[in-house]
């Protein structure tokens, strides 16, 4: 059919295609905007020693949608205080980090079995507060370092069993858990995100999926995109970090190429942003998220 408004497209077949390709990128753009993106508070202790309304307002202010924090003793008995700062601000907790607790001393890998007891037990209690806040559990840190097991086989033996005990807890809660890959200068065992699929394929329960870090993949993988489009619809969790941890934008990161992966594999679950250098938690919030909209 001609065009009578603009006949001269009907005999150009470039700028024909052109409109064509022009057509679909709001459908792109639209893709893009299925991912919710959440503020990470690695020092969550710091902001609980004081009023959360304010800085849960800035975050909501600067357009994210949830907050990811980290598991400390002493939260669960606030979650009343938290729930209220939520719903004052209108945001969700996407996520929960449990890693804190390998510094108190559990550790999934350990030789000894009362501190991977230890370490179930306190997986199996975090349970009850993602489930109240639907939030999805992270498990990365508690898996150890080469120092507490030398041999990867034996450590992901027992870090197999303890998720399997953690799994069963968590499929009668209706939790998800994520596994993720962190780099092997944090952690000894299931560095990239191909282990961790493996990882999650041992222990065999449905409450198990895998996350990506960007800043670890940065490290352990050779493609930045390639990890996700491998995960595809089990792909349930992201942490977007710089190359220097510092704010979105000032490192070497590749984000745009980031972003149209999780676009191709019509990621629509949340993409935290994790800064824990250099700047404070106004400018990183408000230039991070700037960044992610100039790269949709």
């Amino acid at each position: 059919m001609l065009n009578k408004q603009h006949p001269e497209r009907d005999h150009n077949p470039s700028l024909r295609q052109g409109l064509v390709a022009g057509a679909n990128r709001p459908k792109v753009f639209m893709m893009r905007t299925m991912i919710r993106y959440s503020y990470m508070f690695i020092d969550t202790r710091a902001i609980f020693a004081g009023d959360l309304s304010p800085t849960f307002d800035l975050v909501r202010s600067c357009g994210y949608e949830g907050v990811e924090l980290n598991l400390f003793p002493g939260l669960i008995e606030q979650s009343d205080r938290l729930q209220q700062a939520l719903d004052t601000n209108g945001l969700t907790v996407p996520a929960v980090l449990t890693g804190a607790a390998y510094n108190d001393g559990l550790c999934l890998s350990s030789a000894d079995q009362s501190v991977r007891q230890g370490a179930v037990e306190y997986l199996i209690d975090c349970l009850e507060i993602a489930q109240r806040f639907q939030s999805i559990l992270v498990v990365g840190l508690l898996q150890g370092l080469r120092s507490d097991e030398p041999d990867p086989v034996v450590a992901n033996r027992r870090i197999v069993d303890g998720l399997q005990r953690v799994g069963a807890s968590a499929e009668k809660l209706g939790v998800e858990l994520v596994i993720e890959p962190i780099n092997h200068l944090q952690v000894g065992f299931n560095n990239s995100v191909s282990e961790v699929r493996k990882l999650i394929a041992a222990v065999g329960s449905p409450a198990f999926k895998p996350m990506v870090d960007t800043i670890h993949m940065n490290i352990e993988e050779t493609s930045l995109t390639e990890p996700i489009h491998d995960c595809g619809a089990e792909l349930r969790h992201v942490h977007l970090c710089e190359s220097n941890g510092a704010a979105l934008g000032s490192g070497h990161i590749d984000f745009a190429a980031v972003l149209r992966a999780l676009n191709d594999i019509a990621y629509d679950g949340f993409a935290s942003v994790k800064v824990y250098r250099m700047v404070g938690v106004e400018e990183a919030a408000t230039a991070s998220i700037e960044y992610l909209r100039r790269q949709a």
